[in-house]
């Protein structure tokens, strides 16, 4: 391809490294690639991000010792991840040339409420980063603190919510 554009070639890499993580990891965890297992991850997903939640609440009232509990909501935060990641073939951030059609429109709706999901979230550390300001006058700074947190965690939340939803959603790999 020639003619193909900065943009062009940047899919096609993604698509070539996609496919080789793929072959990778295809046969890992054969265990976890069942609809229940895929639904324990989720669930286990959505608890680590409630207490990502709850740490920046308490990180909010002030107690000194909330930022430490962000450190164990990571050290589940990341190998739920990354095995739900892998036993859902990572589907949700897929290139489109790796996805027939059907595989297509399921991650495209799966982004797009992984996208409302964060746009309507993202309004809670927005209003109280807002209002605390006015209400403090700018000079808390656990408020600053607390409110990263809660933006970041909304992020989490927003990001993993296609690979959450699918892994949700999708049938039993056949046999």
């Amino acid at each position: 391809m020639p003619d193909a554009t900065l943009i062009d070639r940047y899919q096609n890499y993604r698509a070539q490294r996609f496919r080789k993580h793929e072959r990778t990891y295809a046969h890992s965890l054969p265990k976890w690639r069942t609809r229940s297992r895929r639904r324990v991850l989720v669930r286990g997903l959505a608890i680590t991000f409630g207490f990502m939640f709850v740490v920046s609440l308490l990180c909010a009232f002030g107690f000194d010792w909330a930022p430490l509990l962000w450190l164990p909501a990571c050290a589940v935060f990341f190998p739920l991840w990354l095995v739900l990641q892998i036993v859902s073939g990572r589907q949700g951030d897929a290139p489109d040339k790796t996805l027939d059609e059907y595989e297509l429109a399921q991650r495209n709706n799966a982004r797009s409420i992984g996208l409302t999901i964060t746009q309507n979230l993202m309004l809670i550390p927005i209003f109280y980063l807002i209002f605390g300001s006015v209400i403090t006058g700018g000079s808390d700074t656990d408020m600053a603190y607390a409110g990263g947190l809660m933006a970041l965690t909304v992020l989490l939340i927003g990001g993993c919510a296609p690979a959450m939803i699918l892994g949700w959603t999708r049938p039993d790999p056949d046999a």
